[in-house]
């Protein structure tokens, strides 16, 4: 009983890792980082196949535990793997803010924070605002979007991910040579 317990927890925990290793993989090979990614993938397969050979022996009707733990491994893989590369953050990030309220520059709060901002006059079904966009890592998002929610809460905000940028002002970003 006790080696059926421990089979089940090695595919539940082996899936759990190597979906979790596909996931930050895919990110880098995403991100332009693909020997990184290269070799993540390499420990992910070994993982993987470590985790099938112990399944698909066992699959049988009165066995469907191992079944359900490379399933439920898969399940929690996919959330842990999203969750690291949430903390990761490689990249960066652009974003376009239309403020509501006109009390206060929002752009001068961006730029006293650090980040570089161009303006744009921008014409919406409520007539002429500015248009912010700003480039910035994903390390600073937490920040960008507590400036976003004190300043101006109910501000107009679209973010998206960057795939390459070149010049122009992008606060922490190192120069490559």
């Amino acid at each position: 009983m006790l080696d059926v317990i421990l089979g089940v927890l090695l595919v539940f925990l082996a899936r759990t890792i190597d979906v979790s290793m596909g996931t930050v993989r895919i990110i880098m090979v995403v991100r332009g980082r693909r020997k990184v990614g290269s070799l993540i993938g390499f420990f992910e397969i070994m993982i993987w196949a470590t985790a099938v050979s112990q399944v698909i022996p066992q699959l049988s009707i009165d066995r469907i535990h191992y079944l359900l733990a490379f399933a439920g491994g898969f399940a929690t893989g996919n959330f842990l793997g999203s969750l690291i590369e949430e903390k990761i953050a490689l990249g960066y990030a652009l974003a376009y803010v239309v403020p509501k309220s006109r009390s206060i520059d929002l752009a001068d709060e961006f730029r006293r924070a650090g980040f570089g901002v161009t303006t744009i006059l921008s014409v919406g079904i409520e007539g002429p605002k500015p248009l912010y966009t700003i480039a910035f890592r994903r390390k600073d998002m937490g920040q960008f979007l507590n400036i976003v929610k004190t300043y101006d809460k109910e501000a107009f905000c679209t973010i998206t991910d960057i795939r390459s940028q070149s010049g122009g002002f992008m606060r922490g970003a190192a120069k490559k040579k």
